[in-house]
């Protein structure tokens, strides 16, 4: 690589391929070879460039787990374009709200799709196959570290979506730290079921195929045994989860019965996982290592690390900081606390991005001279280890105490017979506010009700206990709150 498009992501992708990098569908049996990626990815760029599009454009990139769309949107960034990938239901739904937030001049998907919402006489509409494309090989565009390289949507449970613009060099520093933090090599494959919109599965492509790997898609995780049979069939090294995902291979899948003897790894961010289930799975593969994460879109991907070799002794930490990123905890004024004291945590790095696209407003609020304020409320122990208390919206205030949603999720979890579990702050005329929960049991569970009360703390007041047959949750698998009351369900 030489002058200034060795800065260019995606060609540093294609250029760090090894032969034996592939993308594969484990749905089709398709597999696009790394001699393909090589012609494939330049060759979109080229085309999406023949449609009038020019360096610096966005363009919306329908998202599903398929090769076809992680060529679309890597060579859209190899040509110097801008993608925004998005979930392909959310671009169904909001597909207006999407191009009112980016701007964008053009729209991909996989296969051709009608849109409700109204475009501009200048927009551009874009389907098919990538690998149906014949046209001319691209030059890498030419970009800086700083140069924008993708648009990630990004939005709390209850917040309006927002755009972070994550840079070139905010995309090769992230991944060079995944990929130093899990020990990858070239002979390791991901198997992905989480979508490329979202950053976790995104940082997921980036270090594998930037390490010289390789990615298995599959979609079918509504039946996990599959997936699980498909990660032996191709020889996965790695398996990326939230926690809902891990809840079903605890609980819905075979895992503790199917040899797993390629897996290395398992990965786990997206929120907290109950250290019961974090045992659990560990217990169940006792092959693979078991990685706690923690991150931010804003972060590019991922903040902190937890290395299995100290899963033990730090069970419930998300870990430390990677080896290029500065955490420090600090209070409402922006003063650092001491170990132990609980406050914001704050990150400065090289993958720290850029800021919110066309919201200064909101930037200013979240990146104060470069540290990004995650809005996460810690601790720091004297390892520097970081430990997650929850949110600074996420707590209710119960009798004078406040108490986290993530503390209490995690407790009402552990409970036998609980599959999954939501909480909501509501009214209470001693109380000041109470907790509402919402659960989804096992099918076997007897007496569940009970138990939960029984395990709450006594200054824990809890107005209801609410069964229900699945817990709302965002495009980025989160708790969605603000549907949690509108859920029909038995009270107990």
């Amino acid at each position: 690589m030489s002058g200034a498009s060795e800065y260019n992501f995606a060609w540093q992708l294609t250029w760090r391929l090894r032969e034996s990098s592939s993308l594969a569908d484990a749905a089709t049996g398709e597999t696009v070879s790394a001699s393909d990626l090589r012609r494939l990815i330049p060759n979109f760029g080229a085309q999406l460039l023949a449609a009038g599009l020019k360096a610096g454009d966005r363009i919306l990139i329908g998202c599903a787990l398929s090769p076809g769309c992680c060529i679309a949107y890597l060579g859209a960034m190899y040509a110097g374009l801008v993608p925004v990938p998005v979930e392909k239901g959310a671009l169904d739904s909001a597909g207006h709200q999407m191009l009112e937030g980016t701007g964008a001049r053009a729209v991909w998907t996989e296969k051709q799709t009608r849109f409700a919402w109204k475009r501009g006489k200048d927009f551009i509409t874009l389907d098919g196959r990538p690998a149906d494309l014949e046209v001319s090989s691209l030059a890498p565009a030419p970009c800086r570290e700083n140069s924008l390289a993708v648009l990630v949507r990004t939005s709390g449970s209850t917040g309006t979506p927002r755009f972070v613009m994550v840079t070139h060099g905010n995309l090769t520093a992230n991944t060079e730290a995944i990929v130093r933090s899990q020990n990858l090599s070239s002979d390791d494959r991901a198997m992905l079921i989480l979508p490329v919109s979202y950053c976790f599965g995104a940082s997921v492509l980036h270090s594998h195929l930037y390490q010289g790997g390789g990615v298995v898609f599959d979609r079918r995780f509504m039946f996990p045994d599959k997936v699980l049979h498909s990660m032996n069939k191709y020889h996965c090294t790695t398996f990326a989860g939230v926690p809902t995902v891990y809840n079903i291979l605890l609980r819905r899948s075979n895992i503790r019965s199917i040899p797993m003897p390629s897996l290395r790894r398992f990965l786990q961010a997206g929120g907290p996982l109950a250290p019961q289930q974090v045992i659990e799975m560990r217990d169940a593969v006792p092959s693979a290592s078991f990685y706690v994460m923690y991150g931010q879109t804003e972060a590019t991907a991922r903040i902190s690390v937890l290395d299995p070799e100290r899963l033990a002794k730090k069970l419930g930490s998300v870990g430390r900081a990677l080896d290029n990123l500065t955490v420090r905890i600090a209070d409402e004024d922006g003063k650092d606390l001491a170990l132990g004291q609980v406050g914001e945590v704050l990150v400065k790095g090289p993958s720290i991005s850029a800021g919110y696209f066309d919201d200064p407003e909101a930037s200013r609020r979240v990146f104060d001279d470069g540290w990004l304020r995650t809005g996460d409320l810690a601790h720091l122990d004297e390892d520097g280890y970081i430990w997650i208390h929850g949110r600074k919206a996420d707590f209710l205030k119960t009798r004078g105490v406040r108490v986290s949603f993530a503390e209490i999720e995690a407790k009402v979890a552990a409970v036998p017979g609980v599959y999954e579990c939501a909480v909501a702050a509501v009214a209470h005329p001693e109380a000041g506010e109470a907790l509402a929960l919402y659960i989804v049991p096992d099918k076997k569970a007897r007496n569940v009700a009970r138990d939960i009360r029984r395990s709450l703390p006594v200054h824990w007041t809890c107005d209801s206990i609410n069964i229900v047959s699945g817990i709302p949750k965002t495009f980025r698998g989160k708790v969605s709150r603000a549907s949690l009351g509108n859920l029909k369900g038995m009270a107990l």
